[in-house]
């Protein structure tokens, strides 16, 4: 058999003889057929086929195209890289080119030529494929700006998204998340993917400064300025000038200081203590806090219209006990990082140090992680980590329960594999061992969920 044969062809048919006729004559194809909209999504969830035909018209309401067009749209959601090329009654070209507009691939008036309909397949495979391989070839050539990010979440996979698209441009980030999530990461990832990555990438905490020394800080002073004052020094914005500034903590920084901050971002031009020219600067601001922003405005801490200007583009960073396991995943790589640093060989995890990791709550986030496997590896006898070396006790919260049964299924199916992932290291054969699946079943559902 042929290595075409295998690839699958969905034929979303009503009419079992035109459905027989279709398979018929394309039968260099792996044909799956369906005949309404709930078995159309099954096999589409299941088999992700390259290339679907699809009739509008479908059961319940076959008189109708309502069914067709939800199966449309649905299809584009679950997989927006499958080509979908729709037939229609001979009269219906309005709904045809709805249906493009909405993102069909193409579309065939009944009754039409079964070659014609062959070589628009033909074609709509050979574009998936270059798209395919456009994506491959772009993941290998893109730099790994976010090197020290070890996720298998799918929130942060989506921060991860954000931030390549939102790099390339000058806008200001401001970066939420708890203490320990990894903003400055982050922001350090901002910075290595724009246009200025051979710049400087400068971050200063303004919790950590005291507030009459935040503004010389920022902003430098002048020779004489004040006693002390012996020399002319630049400020941190103007020491970024042509990189990032990471201004961390930016929910502490005092009222004063936030209308001047307001005006530089406003006008890019600052004025040193004790000095009289303006002075342009030309950086990029990312911040970051752990405190929620609105409520600090509804608190009157915290300038609404610094907030605006600060928060052009928003990137919340979910707590890790809300990351699918990340939590194991990291804890090795931990392990490995600690082991080799402190000269303890070949360090491992055992298994119950690992389910007390998994269900820790970790309010200290991907930090407390850090410190709790240092000071495992430093303080244990031999070369496991147990779970009396991670001092950790079992605290797990109870889930909200979800009554849509099909959902429910498929999330707790991709939180166990996303869980025998991290349970894993990463190792796919270990993996399918763990859930007791083959190597191929596990690839066919990582694919399914979306997983690489």
């Amino acid at each position: 058999m042929s290595a075409e044969k295998q690839r699958p062809l969905l034929i979303v048919e009503d009419d079992p003889a035109l459905q027989k006729q279709l398979r018929w004559a394309l039968d260099q194809y792996e044909t799956l057929t369906a005949s309404d909209r709930e078995s159309a999504l099954t096999m589409i969830r299941r088999y992700r086929p390259p290339v679907v035909t699809m009739d509008l018209g479908l059961p319940p309401d076959a008189d109708s195209v309502s069914e067709g067009f939800k199966l449309l749209e649905d299809t584009l959601s679950i997989a927006p890289e499958t080509k979908i090329i729709v037939l229609t009654g001979q009269d219906d070209r309005g709904n045809a080119l709805r249906a493009v507009a909405l993102g069909a691939y193409d579309f065939f008036a009944k009754p039409f030529e079964i070659e014609m309909l062959g070589l628009t397949i033909e074609r709509a495979y050979r574009l998936y494929d270059l798209q395919q391989e456009n994506i491959r070839l772009q993941l290998m050539h893109q730099p790994d700006v976010l090197a020290g990010l070890i996720t298998r979440d799918p929130q942060m996979l989506r921060v991860c998204r954000t931030v390549e698209k939102v790099a390339v441009s000058d806008v200001t980030v401001l970066i939420l998340g708890e203490s320990g999530t990894g903003k400055e990461l982050i922001a350090r990832g901002v910075h290595a993917a724009s246009p200025r990555r051979k710049e400087r990438f400068i971050a200063i905490n303004c919790a950590a400064i005291p507030d009459n020394l935040l503004e010389s800080e920022l902003f430098g002073y002048e020779k004489g300025a004040f006693t002390g004052a012996v020399k002319t020094t630049l400020g941190k914005i103007e020491v970024a000038s042509g990189g990032t500034l990471m201004l961390d903590e930016i929910g502490d920084l005092p009222m004063a200081l936030q209308a001047k901050l307001l005006r530089f971002l406003q006008e890019r031009v600052i004025e040193r203590i004790g000095g009289r020219q303006e002075i342009p600067v030309d950086v990029r601001i990312v911040c970051a806090t752990h405190q929620d922003p609105m409520a600090s405005i509804k608190e009157g801490r915290f300038r609404e219209d610094l907030y605006y200007r600060l928060a052009e583009i928003v990137v919340t960073l979910p707590p890790l006990r809300d990351r699918q396991g990340d939590a194991a995943l990291l804890a090795y790589a931990f392990t490995r990082r600690f082991a080799d640093e402190y000269k303890r060989g070949g360090m491992s995890l055992r298994e119950d140090a690992i389910r007390a990791i998994e269900k820790h709550r970790w309010p200290g986030n991907v930090r407390e992680l850090e410190n709790c496997v240092k000071r495992a590896v430093i303080m244990a006898d031999g070369s496991q980590i147990t779970l009396d070396d991670i001092g950790l006790g079992a605290d797990a919260d109870e889930e909200e329960i979800v009554l849509d049964l099909r959902r429910a299924r498929e999330e707790a199916e991709k939180r166990v594999i996303i869980a025998a992932l991290g349970r894993a290291d990463g190792n796919v054969l270990r993996a399918a061992e763990i859930l007791g699946l083959s190597r191929p079943t596990l690839y066919d559902l990582m694919h399914r969920h979306g997983l690489k």
